[in-house]
């Protein structure tokens, strides 16, 4: 596992991107609490509490960072200090919003907010600014959208710890066992195979296949099924992983086969569509159409991708109506399915990051239906 942050380097032009963003939004600040945005911007991880701590960005002069005296220590580890922020802290009987006021110069002040900033916090603040907030997300977006780098170099490795651990999903697929048995068995190889933390797992057999969303359960597997295998965890710094591969429990019916090789085609048609100035929608329409074709498009119920990052969904989204034009740098899934409700379920997905030219995908595992031999 790699550091808890990158350089302080990173995290400067950050800053100054931020405040660029926020001078052309035409707003005197960004107020970020904890969450995602805040570790983009400083790499912090403090967690969102009922005493407030936020990042304070203004157009023009330093950034400061607002923080309970009793919560200082949540700041180590993150490059706040190394910047040389401004730290105010406060204890109970401070009225904490007044600080942010005062770093952004005084109420009032036309400010963008995280969209993660609850209301117990968003409230006061709002009325010690005199000014309603905005999001923040259309100004950060931008930033978080396009990778740099350290993040994509963080995301391939990443899809290659998942990969690892696909590589041993179909020796934890024997029959008899149940979903939730093979779970804890996949929840264990995240960790092992170099991520911190275990994200997300999804098992789904048989019948589960066809619920895009199901988690796992008691079900035992059985010769026949088809099993869904979604997968994913955190890899420092923080950057997150998710491939799915799906799993025949013996050898697939002709017609399990045949459709199966329709949607290997869909994946890889939305793979190949990606390149700079080709839309979003334009890539989720390459996957929708070949499975139209075929006649499965009722069975293709969701988005063909997500953008992904520090958070598993992120933009950009991968989705009919979406016009924004990919550019190099954009990191984000291709993971077409086909669901058949009461029988099966299939999905393939790869991680890709868009390049100068085309996508360099970060997940390289065959896609082909992967048959687990039965005894």
């Amino acid at each position: 596992m790699g550091s808890h942050r990158f350089d302080v380097a990173v995290y400067a032009g950050r800053l100054a991107a931020a405040a660029g963003a926020t001078v052309e939004a035409g707003l005197d600040g960004l107020v970020i609490t904890p969450g995602y945005d805040l570790r983009y911007l400083t790499g912090s991880r403090a967690q969102t509490l009922e005493r407030l701590t936020a990042l304070v960005v203004p157009a023009s002069g330093d950034p400061t960072v607002v923080v309970p005296r009793l919560e200082l220590a949540s700041l180590k580890g993150s490059a706040i200090a190394e910047l040389g922020l401004a730290v105010r802290d406060w204890v109970d009987g401070d009225d904490p919003y007044r600080l942010v006021s005062a770093a952004l110069g005084g109420a009032p002040a036309a400010t963008a907010v995280t969209d993660s900033m609850p209301a117990l916090h968003l409230l006061p603040l709002a009325g010690e600014l005199g000014v309603p907030p905005v999001l923040a997300t259309g100004i950060l977006r931008e930033l978080r959208m396009v990778k740099q780098e350290c993040e994509i170099d963080a995301l391939r490795k990443a899809g290659s710890a998942i990969d690892r651990v696909h590589a041993r999903v179909p020796e934890f697929l024997v029959p008899g066992r149940t979903e939730a048995d093979v779970a804890a068995d996949i929840a264990e190889a995240i960790v092992a195979e170099g991520h911190s933390e275990v994200s997300f797992i999804i098992v789904g057999s048989g019948p589960h296949g066809a619920d895009p969303h199901h988690s796992y359960s008691g079900r035992e597997l059985q010769v026949g099924d088809v099993v869904v295998v979604d997968i994913g965890g955190c890899y420092e710094p923080g950057y997150q992983s998710d491939s799915t591969r799906t799993y025949s429990i013996g050898e697939p019916s002709p017609e399990v086969a045949q459709q199966y090789s329709v949607l290997q085609r869909a994946q890889r048609a939305a793979f190949d569509a990606v390149r700079p100035g080709v839309t979003a929608e334009q890539v989720d329409a390459a996957a929708r159409e070949v499975l139209a074709d075929a006649g499965l498009a009722e069975f293709f119920v969701h988005r063909t991708g997500h953008g992904i990052g520090l958070s598993v969904h992120e933009e950009p989204y991968i989705v009919s109506g979406n016009d924004l034009p990919l550019t190099a740098g954009m990191s984000f899934s291709i993971e077409p399915g086909i669901y058949f409700p009461g029988r099966w379920g299939a999905r393939i997905e790869d991680i890709v990051v868009v390049t100068e030219d085309g996508a360099l995908a970060v997940n390289n595992r065959p896609h082909e239906l992967v048959v687990v031999p039965v005894s």
